[in-house]
């Protein structure tokens, strides 16, 4: 079943980059494992997915410890505390959901020295809602200018959570203003667009995203009462 849904997927990809004129195989997926068994990553890798997202953090080392014969690329997409910065420092190759100077500085002192710069994408809070992280799009311009002075972190790009609509224009509408906030920095180091999930991935790669994050519609609905 997994590896139907995943080829289903790919196609709806696909057709969107095609119907918004898309360059072919611009849009990533990143496959949204939280919450769900070490089994079924290894059936969604098995059928050709190497990127997965994890927002649980002890949850997600007992993952990697299971699957390390795996040629797996882990992404944290979840909220960062503070004393947790060290061992998704030294265990994960991407980070999404950086939205404090501070935890970017903590993932930068504890980055492993022998491993690569960490994959950086800062949180926006693009429809300004209390209940979600992220930084504004006012704050945008100074954060990305302190952060390049983390060696030990390479800033690609931005993620955002958009509050939820139904009409599909207004689903496009947030990620068309933060592409424009990004554009106008004018750093084009910054190509990472990481937003659109199963609801409203069409709006998403319509705007320009190049990571799409996939969970339910891939491996079912979830059980937190697992996490």
């Amino acid at each position: 079943m997994i590896a139907e849904r995943l080829k289903q997927i790919r196609d709806q990809i696909s057709k969107a980059e095609q119907a918004y004129y898309r360059k072919p195989g611009s849009v990533s997926l990143l496959a949204v494992s939280k919450t769900k068994p070490a089994s079924d990553i290894a059936s969604a890798y098995r059928a050709g997915q190497r990127h997965f997202g994890e927002s649980y953090l002890q949850e997600a080392l007992k993952k990697q410890q299971e699957l390390g014969a795996f040629d797996i690329t882990w992404h944290f997409i979840g909220p960062i505390q503070s004393n947790k910065t060290k061992p998704i420092a030294a265990h994960f190759d991407w980070v999404h959901s950086v939205d404090k100077l501070k935890i970017a500085q903590r993932l930068n002192e504890q980055r492993p020295a022998h491993l690569p710069p960490l994959n950086i994408c800062l949180q926006v809070n693009i429809s300004g809602e209390a209940s979600k992280s992220g930084i504004t799009l006012a704050e945008l311009p100074e954060i990305c200018e302190q952060m390049a002075q983390l060696p030990h972190l390479k800033l690609r790009g931005v993620m955002a959570i958009p509050a939820p609509e139904a009409d599909f224009e207004r689903q496009r509408q947030p990620y068309r203003a933060l592409c424009q906030a990004v554009a106008a920095l004018g750093k084009p180091e910054l190509e990472t667009f990481s937003f659109g999930m199963t609801d409203d991935l069409e709006a998403a790669i319509a705007e320009g995203a190049t990571i799409v994050r996939i969970g339910t519609a891939l491996f079912g609905a979830r059980d937190y009462a697992q996490a």
